[in-house]
Formats: C-alpha cells, structure tokens, sequence
C-alpha cells in the first residue's frame, strides 16, 4: 500500500449500511479504502474500485469480490449500469493525490524534486503542466491561478510565466518555480507554492469538470438509501461536493417543486467530520481533509 488512507474508519463506517450489497471505491489510489470495505463485507458483497493512474494496478486486492478498473472515475454511472444495473449501495471517493503521486519524483507533482513538469494523473494524457504553462495566455493562466489555487497575485505570476518562457520554454519544477520567484512571499514560501502546483494540476487534469460529472453519476448510481462518503482537501472541491449534496447542483442553487419541496437526488448526512489530532499527527497531509456523507433519497 504506498498511500496511507485518510479518515479510514469514519468514511467506511459510514458508508457500508449492508454487508451484503454492492459498493464502489471511486478513487482506488493505494488500495487502503478498498482494503478496509472488503473486510467490512460479506461473501456476498462486491466492490468495484476506480483509477486512472496505471501505476494503482500494482495495488489491485486479490479478492474475488473486487474488480479494478482503469478509468476516470467520472464514468461511474456507466460500469454501474454495466456491472450492478439494480443500483450501488454506495460510493466513497477520497480526492485526495496520493502520497505515491507526490513522492515519484518523475511524475511532476511536487516542487520538491527537480523533475519534468508533467502532472498528468494517467501518463496517456494528451496535456502535460508544461503545456499548460508554455501555451495557454496570461489571462487564462491568471484564471485558473486564481480560480484553482486561490493564488495572490495571480496576474504577477502570470505575467512572470509568460515573460520566462518568451526566453525559454519551461519545462521542469526548477524552470518553473525561477521563473515565479520575484512573486514568492518571503514567508510561506512552500504554501505559495503549492497552490500554483494545485492550480495547475487541477487544470491538466480537469478535476473539477470530472468531479462534477462524478457526483452527477454517483447520485444517479445509488440504490434509494445508498450512501456517498467524499473527502475533500480543498475549499473549492469541498464547495462543490457541499452545494451537491445539499442542492443537486455544484452551484447549489436550491430548487422546489410544487409542493415546496427541494428536488435534489441527495440529503446530506450531519456535518462534515474533520481528523481528529492524532491522525494530523501521523499523516501531515490528513490536516485539510473534510468528510461529507450523503444518503440517496
């Protein structure tokens, strides 16, 4: 297992409600969650699990109740329809990169390492971050430095990026963070980084868009009490997820039918469950995770 699951025993215990039935890990990664769903169930249970990363099939599970399947997880809908056409009872999606992405080098995630600027979470990919930082305009730069990152400044880096490569194509993490050093803080230095990395990220791997293609999916994959257990990192996954559950749109634009009633697939379940000190103690990268639970209505 090279990534160590977040939020483990709050996110299964919530979501398995018969042992007996058919579930989905939407975010196989490491193989932790699935693990622990398999052992929670029955003989009679299933689990298909989802990765667009090639690199999770060395983590496949060897149960003959678990099937892996090599795709972004925004198609669930249509192996659910394929494989457990009554309806799933229920989903679990951890958004989280996992701390094997991270830490192979070579992968271009982090501003750890010297590597090429890669950041596609399945290598066939056709758009790498040097694609997006050598091609797109300094407006749609600023855009999506501003909008996935949350970056300050996000026109001064921007306009760093395009003056850099005007001399040099950037093409690893070490072109990249001398090209944005004028805009660096001189303290969290690291933190400033890190959302220019997830920006970019979020942009070569289109998450939002499969996010919500993925919520769409799950709502309509879920048996009538089946539950979906997401955790989040970030505030504006967490948005989303949040504005689904409650609403049945991302936007979470509330809309009644004519009995006033909210006509939205889901209904959330308490509050969202945050980890708790010790396991922000053992595994750093637990600090901004948020569980949201919601129930098939």
């Amino acid at each position: 297992m090279y990534h160590k699951p977040v939020l483990l025993s709050e996110s299964v215990d919530s979501l398995i409600t018969n042992p007996s039935g058919c579930y989905a890990d939407a975010t196989f990664g490491g193989g932790g969650h699935s693990a622990e769903i398999l052992r929670r169930l029955s003989p009679d249970g299933r689990l298909m699990a989802f990765d667009r990363d090639a690199d999770a099939a060395q983590n496949a599970l060897e149960d003959e109740r678990f099937s892996l399947i090599h795709n972004n997880f925004r198609f669930i809908h249509n192996y659910t329809l394929l494989y457990f056409p009554e309806g799933l009872d229920g989903i679990l999606a951890d958004l989280g990169v996992s701390s094997h992405q991270f830490d192979t080098a070579e992968r271009g995630f982090s501003f750890r390492y010297s590597a090429p600027l890669d950041m596609r979470m399945n290598v066939q990919g056709d758009k790498t971050a040097a694609d997006v930082v050598n091609s797109y305009t300094q407006n749609e730069l600023e855009t999506i430095l501003k909008l996935y990152g949350e970056v300050e400044n996000a026109h001064k880096v921007a306009g760093l990026i395009t003056a850099a490569r005007a001399e040099t194509p950037i093409l690893s993490t070490d072109d990249l963070d001398n090209a944005i050093a004028a805009a660096l803080p001189s303290f969290a230095e690291h933190k400033f980084l890190a959302k220019v990395y997830q920006a970019l990220r979020i942009e070569v791997n289109g998450e939002m868009r499969s996010l919500e293609k993925f919520l769409e999916g799950a709502a309509n994959s879920l048996k009538k009490g089946g539950r979906i257990a997401v955790i989040t990192y970030h505030s504006l996954e967490d948005r989303m997820v949040k504005n689904f559950f409650k609403s049945g749109n991302i936007e979470g634009r509330v809309e009644k039918d004519v009995y006033g009633r909210i006509s939205a697939p889901l209904k959330p379940i308490g509050k969202a469950i945050v980890p708790e000190e010790e396991e922000i103690a053992a595994n750093t990268r637990a600090r901004s995770a948020k569980l949201r639970i919601a129930e098939r209505i």
